[in-house]
Order: structure tokens, then C-alpha cells, then sequence
């Protein structure tokens, strides 16, 4: 079964790929002939799947989810052949990735339509659903500009532009004031839209109508479409993100800048709980050979220098358990994929009461140092390196003021890149939404 290669290097996901292939490989077991996945009529496909389902579908079961995964893989295909559909990353998605479409925006999860059709025993729903992404990519075709149409080629979305827009793939540390952010969630709809919309008309420095005419189009009138006689919080299953984002505009008196998880995982949470040492570990001739090489010291100080303080071995970013991870509101719990989430500070708090920039400034120098002379090769500096440390520096100097000055809750936001970059004018209207209350991020 050869496969369309994914656009700009996004592979298929290597789960969906082998559950496509086990698929297959159990059909023709089943069938005593191959069924082609990808070209098979879904209702014929269906009468094979039955045979291996040995009854109705269950979502929870494991082989029945692996048999629905395959399938999806199958259909992903199929979307891909026809329409130069891609994979990319979206860590909402139950499969870790999402599928979508150049020539216009639409997302679908491969996986989801799948479970959906085999729950409601027709998989023939699949070429349903291929019908209107047909439908609606024919339309986004003829919605063209004059310049467009005289023969200019529009600019096809990639699935980088994807993932900036619905991946979210950064993290920020905020603190919540608890009782504006209950008071918030289990406001009405219709009052809180008047609120957002007030404080839009006030915001110092004034906004840009652009930016207002967005604020208004994405949040007032998404509110307004909520049922107005019902606490925001008890629809959250219906607006997950929206019901957060009134929590941060409503709720957030601290916290850090946004930076790529990977960022927050690798380098800025291990430098805490590395601390300041006064010795290093020797060094392997691998580790000699890299910095050697130009390595940046940085990541080569928190991958060879162990930890000060204990860090769990599992959990959240390599730095809270799961036990230290709770709901900022009793009413999200009925929500599935979460991107704010209550954290307990106790375990870093005494860490970062001990932070000093300055002192970890320092330290990293003097790895350096230390990292010259066991390799016998001068630093190389470079401008990214320095940016990392000022960068990773600044973040856990705003997670200790937000942790040791800031009264309220810790919490952890996960926002898509585009969100990350809106945030200073979201700050803007917060600021504007809270009075004279002073914000840091």
C-alpha cells in the first residue's frame, strides 16, 4: 500500500501508520483476500470489520479502538490523495496529530469520524463526511479575489500555519484570583459579553479597530451563542476554550511569558531544580567532542549536571506529580482535553525562593569554563545561546514573583503559538476588565 508523503516533512504518526497496517493484515486473515483500504467502498469495508469486531463496536475496548485507528489511517488517505490534505501536530488530538487541508481551514480528527461512524454502525457515514469536505474545499476554490481569479496563485496553508494556529504547543504560567474567577465562571453568557464589550471601549492604550473588531467577533459574539440562562461554567463541555479564556481574562492577576513547552521541559524547569552547584560531574569524551563541536553550553549544562532537589521521575514537565495537578473550577471536570489546569506550588516554591538570575548566570559561566578546559577547545558563543539563557532567566524570575508575591492560585495555560502572540493585546483588555489592578506577565 504505498503512501503520499506528508507535506513539508509531517510524517504520518507511526501509531496510526502500524494500527493501519495490523488492519489490513487482520482483514486479509479474515477474508482470504487483500481489501484495499483505500479504495474499497466503505460498505463493504464495514462488512469485513464486523467479521474482526465479533459483535457491536465498543469505544472502550482496546482492540476494537485499535481496529477504529487503522481505519482512520485508511481514510486519512484517502483525504490526502485527493485533496493534499496533511498530518500535523495537535496535541488535543487523540491520535497527537490532526488532518488538514490547504486550501482552506478545516480540521478534522481521522479518528474521531471513524469512532463516531463504527458507534453508530455505519461507516459509510466516512463518505458523508468526504462529501462535504469536497463541498467546502469547491467552495473556499471559488471564493477567490479578482487577482485570484485572473490567474495569481492563492497561498495554500501548510501544516506549520496549522500548527501555529490549533497546536497548543506553548505554556505560561499564570496566577488566578479565586473568587474573580468563580465569580466569572458562574456568571451568565450574555453578562460577561457585556463586560468584554465595555471594556474593549476603554482599554488604555486605546485598541486598534482591527484588533477590536476580532476581540468582538471571536469572544462577545461567541458568548452570545451560549445559552444566556445558564452559568458559563455548566456549558463548558460546549465552549471548553472559551470558558478559560474568561477564567484568565477575568481571573489572572500574575504570571510568566509564554514559551514552547519543549523549552519549559528541557532547559527552564531542570535549570530550578539543578540549582547553583559548586562542582560539575566529569564529562565523557562524547560530551568533550560536542562542546567541542559549538555545542551551547546550556543544554549541555542541564543534560550533564544532575539535580540539586528531587524532581519526579513522571508527571507534568518532569517537575509536578499528577497529584499536584487539579481543576480551577469544579464544573471542568465534565471537559475532556483541558488547557488550564489548577498546579500545587508547594514543591517549587522553596525553590524559587532561593532563585537568583544572577547566580545562575554565573553558574552556566562557569560550566563553560569548566567545559573549556576539560576539552582543551575554546567557547564558541553564539547570539541563540545567549538569547536561551536570557529567555529561560527571565521565565523562572516571573514564575518566582508570581509564585512568592502574588496572592491567588498557580496555573498552567497551554495556548497555540497565534494565542501566544495575541496575548499582550489580551493583556491590554484584562488590565481594562480589572480596573486600576496592576498585571504582570
Amino acid at each position: 500500500m504505498s503512501e503520499p508523503a506528508a507535506p513539508q516533512g509531517y510524517p504520518v504518526p507511526q501509531h496510526v501508520h502500524h494500527a493501519q497496517m495490523q488492519v489490513a493484515g487482520a482483514l486479509e486473515k479474515s477474508e482470504g483476500k487483500p481489501v484495499d483500504l483505500l479504495k474499497a467502498p466503505w460498505p463493504d469495508v464495514e462488512k469485513a470489520v464486523i467479521k474482526l469486531l465479533g459483535g457491536p463496536f465498543q469505544v472502550n475496548k482496546p482492540e476494537h479502538q485499535t481496529l477504529a485507528l487503522g481505519i482512520a489511517g485508511a481514510f486519512a488517505l484517502r483525504l490526502i490523495q485527493e485533496h493534499q490534505a496533511f498530518w500535523f501536530p495537535n496535541r488535543d488530538s487523540p491520535e497527537g496529530a490532526t488532518l488538514g487541508f490547504p486550501d482552506a481551514i478545516i480540521m478534522l480528527s481521522p479518528f474521531g469520524a471513524v469512532m463516531d461512524s463504527l458507534g453508530q454502525g455505519k461507516l459509510a457515514r466516512l463518505d458523508d463526511l468526504a462529501a462535504d469536505i469536497r463541498r467546502s474545499l469547491g467552495q473556499a476554490r471559488l471564493s477567490v479575489n479578482p487577482a485570484q481569479a485572473l490567474g495569481n496563485q492563492a497561498p495554500k496553508l501548510s501544516p506549520v500555519d496549522y500548527q501555529r494556529l490549533f497546536d497548543p504547543g506553548f505554556l505560561q504560567f499564570v496566577v488566578l484570583d479565586t473568587n474573580k474567577t468563580k465569580t466569572a465562571l458562574e456568571n451568565k453568557p450574555d453578562a460577561l459579553a457585556r463586560d468584554v464589550r465595555n471594556a474593549l471601549g476603554r482599554t488604555q492604550p486605546p485598541l486598534p479597530q482591527e484588533a477590536r473588531q476580532q476581540f468582538d467577533g471571536q469572544i462577545v459574539q461567541s458568548l452570545q451563542r451560549l445559552d444566556a440562562t445558564k452559568p458559563l461554567i455548566e456549558q463548558a463541555d460546549r465552549a471548553p476554550r472559551l470558558a478559560e479564556l474568561m477564567a484568565h481574562l477575568f481571573g489572572t492577576v500574575g504570571g510568566t511569558g509564554s514559551a514552547p513547552e519543549d523549552f519549559w521541559h528541557e532547559i527552564v524547569l531542570p535549570l530550578l531544580f539543578i540549582g547553583s552547584p559548586a562542582s560539575f560531574p566529569p564529562v565523557d569524551d562524547e560530551e568533550k567532542e560536542m562542546f567541542a563541536q559549538g555545542a551551547d553550553p546550556l543544554p549541555l549544562f542541564v543534560d550533564i549536571v544532575p539535580h540539586s532537589h528531587k524532581a519526579p521521575e513522571e508527571g507534568l514537565l518532569g517537575a509536578f506529580e499528577m497529584s499536584e495537578i487539579g481543576l480551577v473550577h469544579p464544573g471542568f471536570a465534565k471537559v475532556g482535553a483541558l488547557r488550564l489546569i489548577r498546579i500545587n506550588s508547594a514543591r517549587i516554591k522553596p525553590l524559587l525562593e532561593k532563585f537568583d538570575p544572577n547566580q545562575t548566570a554565573d553558574t552556566i559561566k562557569r560550566f563553560t569554563e569548566y567545559m573549556v578546559k576539560e576539552s582543551g577547545k575554546p567557547a564558541t558563543p553564539s547570539p541563540q545561546g545567549e538569547e536561551m539563557l536570557k529567555a529561560a532567566l527571565t521565565l523562572l524570575a516571573d514564575l518566582k514573583r508570581s509564585v512568592t508575591q502574588v496572592q491567588g492560585e498557580l496555573c498552567l495555560r497551554r495556548l497555540t503559538e497565534a494565542e501566544a502572540a495575541s496575548e499582550q493585546a489580551l493583556a491590554v483588555v484584562r488590565k481594562s476588565l480589572q480596573g486600576s489592578l496592576i498585571i504582570t506577565t
